[in-house]
């Protein structure tokens, strides 16, 4: 792991615990502020204004450094992210999420420095991007394309196919599947913020687990390993990049564009199944997806090209013609 400073450390273990924020949120605000930090000694002349960013040694970095920071400082960066990194509007309004969380712990809750500079800071308007997601169609070949696999993991890479397509579940929630989480028709999983939801499986999902776990019981598991539902042929529990490699396989199998297409795609594709053919309430969706804020549900409820090409055929006044008149 990059090494840092006992101040961000302090931090990140405070947003981690205290706050409940998950892994991978922990593991973004760390690199958004070890790039500013090392941005922060390179922009002061601290360090030689050709050593490589990668190099630069942020351990020094403290208190009395960081209560000198202003907001001046802050907007620099922002800036040089922009102009020097071309990072978009949304990876920008990251950044400065970061580091508003930081400096009002350092002001308001350490009480380190005088003034938060980061206060006032603006965050850059995100335009909605609708999601892309799989057709129907197209799913159904992705799933036939993994149940027909030839390879010795297919009946573990169908299951976890399923349950993304199915469930709308995020990579990490399931990867940390465990066996005891489910219980009957129900899945127990841990979303963001170490938050706890209840998944409702349906047939395909219970039939695509149980004949996984019927594979499952013939390889050697590794006491570690015991109580996950997915594993490596290693028998260890499946990492984040075997599961992205699987999927990328299956997709390419498919015939589907893997530059498009990918796990959280498969996200986007089970809420919008749901929504476009199960007619699924937002208020239901939003349950089902974990999301914190219905607002965030919101852009899965897009609807299709064909869809909006046929309201407006449907418009009573389509037909009109005033030369008829």
């Amino acid at each position: 792991m990059t090494p840092t400073f006992p101040l961000l450390e302090n931090y990140l273990s405070y947003m981690e615990a205290a706050l409940g924020r998950s892994e991978n949120t922990v593991k973004e605000y760390r690199y958004d502020l070890i790039l500013f930090a090392r941005f922060l000694k390179l922009d002061r002349g601290l360090v030689p204004q050709d050593t490589p960013l990668e190099e630069i040694d942020i351990s020094d970095i403290d208190a009395k450094i960081l209560n000198k920071v202003t907001t001046d400082d802050l907007l620099a960066f922002v800036i040089w992210l922009s102009r020097s990194r071309k990072q978009s509007n949304s990876a920008r309004a990251r950044h400065i999420a970061s580091l508003k969380s930081f400096f009002k712990y350092l002001h308001s809750k350490k009480r380190l420095i005088d003034n938060n500079p980061a206060y006032d800071i603006e965050t850059p308007k995100i335009g909605k991007r609708m999601p892309k997601y799989l057709t129907l169609e197209q799913s159904q070949e992705l799933l036939k394309a993994a149940y027909d696999s030839p390879k010795e993991s297919n009946e573990r890479d169908y299951c976890m196919l399923t349950l993304f397509l199915n469930c709308g579940m995020r990579l990490s929630e399931l990867r940390g599947i465990n066996i005891n989480d489910i219980h009957g028709t129900t899945l127990t999983v841990i979303g963001k913020g170490n938050k706890e939801r209840t998944i409702y499986l349906n047939d395909a999902c219970l039939e695509a687990i149980d004949d996984w776990m019927n594979k499952r019981a013939t390889l050697k598991i590794k006491p570690s390993a015991e109580k996950a539902l997915f594993v490596s042929k290693r028998g260890t529990r499946i990492s984040d990049d075997m599961i992205q490699i699987t999927i990328k396989r299956l997709l390419e199998e498919a015939g589907i564009d893997t530059r498009v297409y990918s796990v959280h795609k498969l996200r986007h594709t089970a809420a919008t199944l749901m929504y476009k053919y199960g007619k699924v309430d937002i208020r239901n969706l939003q349950l089902i997806l974990g999301h914190q804020s219905v607002s965030t549900t919101q852009i899965y409820t897009h609807v299709d090209d064909e869809a909006l090409h046929r309201a407006i055929e449907s418009n009573p006044l389509a037909n009109f013609d005033p030369e008829k008149k």
